[in-house]
């Protein structure tokens, strides 16, 4: 790779995004490629994910996955230096974020809602300081439900952001509630202004519900081909509606070697927004 080739931040999601953990099925050669595509010396890998640090750290052993630069965790909440096996939090973004509760605690948050039913808390390693998450029935009244928690973060002085999402396998729904500029789309905004990279210099992919913020956002987003039609729908109305649908790309997996899923679906959108990249993935015989 010649070194006048752009540099590149790449963040992107995992759980059936690079991994390949829903239902539909991921090329055998896909992670490979994306593997060789991260060893290129101008590529930054960032990890933004749900997940917290172990978890993270089992998925990078389970899945063969390369390990990353940076790490944004626990939905936007946590973001880590990563060098090797030295993982080093963000002061600068714990600051940022802890400004949105005014100096109300995690505990003092969740007595907001314990008298809510329906909201079963989530095991203690999937909480933080900036992090409150439950688990909740698919079946429940979901807008009357968020409704309620943000009056009364809203009559609290609490800034915070309600985060749902899907977890397919189990069936069950995951409400996070974070200071409300402790999204998945804060955090890369803030990383690439503290590594100094332009909006054109970075490029996001991801697959679900809790994604929606950066699709829908100026940064340059790719939504893998696996993803629902409820979720492709969606991520298409409002980046529409903000002028932004130019920066979403819907991989599709066509004039590519493979599908379009997870990893696959993350190179296509990585060719598009950044046609340097694309003579190195056509070399390599992953672009027709």
């Amino acid at each position: 790779m010649h070194m006048d080739e752009p540099k590149l931040l790449l963040c992107t999601d995992m759980d059936r995004t690079i991994i390949p953990n829903g239902v539909q099925s991921e090329h055998p050669l896909a992670r490979k490629q994306f593997v060789e595509f991260c060893r290129l010396p101008q590529v930054v890998l960032t990890y933004v994910t749900g997940r917290h640090q172990e978890l993270v750290e089992q998925a990078i052993k389970h899945y063969e996955l390369p390990v990353p630069d940076y790490a944004i965790t626990d939905v936007g909440s946590k973001i880590y230096r990563v060098k090797g096996s030295n993982w080093q939090e963000m002061q600068e973004w714990e600051d940022e974020i802890d400004k949105a509760w005014h100096g109300k605690s995690h505990q003092q948050l969740k007595n907001l809602f314990s008298d809510i039913s329906g909201l079963n808390l989530q095991e203690r390693s999937k909480q933080n300081t900036h992090k409150l998450s439950y688990y909740v029935s698919l079946h429940v009244k979901l807008n009357a439900l968020l409704s309620t928690m943000q009056q009364r973060l809203e009559d609290n002085d609490i800034e915070a952001s309600l985060i749902w999402s899907v977890d397919e396998p189990k069936a069950i729904g995951l409400l996070d509630v974070l200071p409300r500029n402790a999204t998945k789309v804060h955090a890369i905004g803030f990383l690439h202004q503290q590594l100094g990279y332009s909006l054109s210099e970075v490029v996001f992919a991801g697959d679900s519900g809790n994604d929606i913020p950066v699709l829908e956002s100026q940064i340059p987003s790719v939504l893998v081909a696996n993803a629902t039609d409820d979720v492709r729908a969606t991520a298409i109305r409002l980046a529409s509606e903000k002028g932004n649908l130019k920066a979403l790309y819907l991989a599709t997996g066509e004039n590519t070697t493979m599908n379009g899923n997870y990893s696959a679906g993350v190179l296509e959108g990585v060719s598009h927004f950044v046609p340097a990249y694309a003579y190195i993935l056509k070399e390599s015989g992953f672009l027709l």
